[in-house]
């Protein structure tokens, strides 16, 4: 029988030794990794009223708090390093790259005529003879014509595209962006050209409803052309397609363009190797339970291959292609729906194919146990942390700017993009006039950008969601402090942030004018403190008419410091003699924000 080994259970004990965790270990193997006998390890939960025996498993929570009561440092046995989406590098051999079929997001205006374009490609598909037919909605498809394969998107609108894109989804090769030729450039129309440029993916414009008697294609490309989109035929780099989705008005133009910016991407796959792929949609199906559709990146995936998603792992039970037809396998660019997964991923999450069920089991539960340890800390993005963060990849600073007025947003996009420390840049996602809405945080959420508000201030709805998405936005009334800020940032130089604080009001019953010295005001303090080197307002009506200096401060005949709510006392303001009976002179001070 194994003895106790009393010398061990010692907490003052340096922690110079390592135990190393294995998935769902067992009390037995616990203890011996401890060095301690099972009986001693059962007492010691017994303690702390866990009952248990030699061949239960034990929880990763239970076994951490135990191996820290024994002095020794608990350590995840490492199979892989793919536990962080942040670390997932594919690199493949060129030689082993064969071309794949371009993936399509179509996005635009609500009512612009996204579906029916998507419906018009769906149905002349169909229509060319394909067995099966659309049995199902699986969130993408696609188009054979020519020999060649286009996939298709299909997402409601751009927020799936965004949130796909703030989980690091990089799924889309192009986008064709709707707009009504009737209509022209709309709200959500900027929304879709700002996500695509934040992507870099190529843009194509189909400017739909042609056939209507006030269509105006040249007006679309002029407003388009304001908003940075130039057509080819104006010398930009932007195709233009003139299409009637109801009538079935140059569709094939449309889909030759997609062609041809697709040959010219060069878009390539391994299809030889385990699979990678990218979640589109999923749900919870009553009979087959959790159910995702994907589309693949890389290799060819496979029925029977162990995978995990985010924090979900399975095994591929089925594997359906767009039309139901059930499949063995899928390959580079082509969308699936697959089931065997243990609980329902999310849109955006990756598919990784793993050789073994161990290895993909305890990747999902690294990663969730890493995730919950992220949600406690909470990861932000903030301009004092970014020069910090020597680890950046892209040495870029995503802004969005919201401004008062258009000639503000001009000169400070002008300013911030001459900006260039160190290799550091900023790149303007967006940057136009109003209140800085729910809709600028989602895409700094996706682009991991900081919102920079120019005498504009957001609501505390948008305040909220700012504070739970962990996006930062910062306030500013001078150009130039922005650009000193963002200059500070890159240089790591930063100062703290300087927050003003009311700290007292006066109201001014007397005046008395002094030759030599002008006009000095006789108050009665109010509310809180009014000190010597305070900056002070003078409040008329309720507005501001002054801003600066106390030139003097007086108790009686004499020079104060301070005067504090209840006593009275004379003001002077530096360079400032229009006082008037009734005004109020409210006193602040810079203080530095932690």
């Amino acid at each position: 029988m194994q003895k106790k080994n009393t010398k061990r259970v010692n907490k003052s004990q340096p922690k110079e030794k390592k135990f190393i965790y294995k998935d769902n270990m067992k009390l037995s193997e616990v203890a011996e990794g401890l060095d301690i006998s099972s009986a001693a390890l059962i007492k010691k939960l017994i303690n702390l009223g866990i009952m248990s025996n030699v061949n239960q498993v034990l929880e990763r929570d239970v076994v951490e708090l135990i191996v820290d009561d024994y002095g020794y440092t608990f350590e995840v046995e490492k199979i892989t390093d793919l536990t962080r989406y942040d670390e997932i590098e594919i690199k493949e051999d060129p030689k082993d790259l064969v071309s794949r079929p371009a993936i399509v997001t179509v996005m635009g205006h609500v009512d612009h005529g996204k579906t029916t374009l998507l419906d018009t490609i769906r149905k002349t598909r169909v229509a060319q003879g394909e067995a099966g037919g659309i049995t199902q909605h699986i969130g993408a498809y696609q188009v054979k014509r020519k020999g060649s394969v286009i996939t298709f998107i299909d997402t409601p609108g751009h927020a799936a595209f965004t949130e796909m894109r703030a989980r690091g989804a990089k799924v889309t090769d192009i986008v064709i962006l709707v707009v009504a030729a009737d209509d022209g450039v709309m709200p959500q129309t900027i929304e879709a050209i700002d996500h695509a440029k934040a992507a870099k993916v190529p843009l194509i414009v189909a400017v739909n409803k042609i056939d209507k008697p006030t269509a105006n294609p040249e007006r679309v490309m002029t407003a388009l052309s304001e908003r940075g989109v130039l057509a080819e035929v104006w010398g930009g780099d932007v195709p233009f397609v003139n299409v009637s989705a109801l009538k079935n008005q140059g569709i094939d133009d449309l889909l030759d363009v997609v062609e041809l910016v697709a040959e010219i991407a060069e878009l390539k796959a391994n299809p030889n190797r385990l699979a990678i792929g990218t979640v589109i949609e999923s749900r919870l199906d009553r009979g087959r339970g959790p159910v995702a559709t994907i589309i693949i990146e890389q290799g060819t995936l496979k029925v029977g291959d162990n995978f995990v998603i985010g924090t979900t792992f399975g095994r591929i039970r089925t594997i359906h292609d767009d039309l139901g037809r059930q499949q063995k396998q899928a390959k580079p660019s082509q969308p699936v729906e697959i089931t065997g997964l243990n609980d329902v991923p999310m849109a955006g999450d990756m598919l990784m194919v793993f050789p073994d069920e161990r290895t993909a089991r305890q990747i999902a539960e690294e990663r969730a146990y890493r995730e919950r340890e992220n949600q406690l800390k909470g990861k932000r993005r903030t301009l004092d942390s970014l020069f910090g963060d020597m680890e950046a990849a892209e040495k870029e600073l995503n802004l969005i700017i919201k401004a008062d007025v258009q000639g503000s947003t001009e000169a400070l996009t002008g300013l911030l993009e001459k900006i260039d420390i160190e290799g550091f840049h900023c790149n303007i996602i967006r940057s136009n006039v109003g209140a800085i809405t729910e809709n600028d945080i989602i895409l700094a959420e996706a682009s991991n950008a900081i919102v920079i508000g120019f005498n504009v201030r957001p609501t505390a709805a948008v305040r909220a969601l700012a504070e739970e998405k962990g996006i930062e936005i910062r306030l500013y009334s001078v150009i130039y402090k922005v650009q000193e800020d963002i200059i500070a940032a890159l240089e790591g130089m930063l100062e703290p942030e300087m927050e003003e604080q009311i700290i007292g009001q006066a109201e001014v019953r007397n005046i008395f004018k002094i030759s030599k010295i002008g006009t000095i005001a006789g108050c009665y303090v109010t509310d809180g403190v009014i000190e010597r080197d305070s900056l002070v307002r003078v409040i008329r009506d309720s507005i501001v008419v002054y801003e600066g200096k106390l030139s003097s401060l007086k108790r009686f005949k004499d020079d104060a410091r301070s005067v504090r709510a209840g006593y009275e006392c004379g003001i002077g303001i530096q360079n400032y003699n229009d006082i008037k009976v009734g005004d109020i002179i409210e006193a602040s001070k810079m203080k530095e924000v932690e």
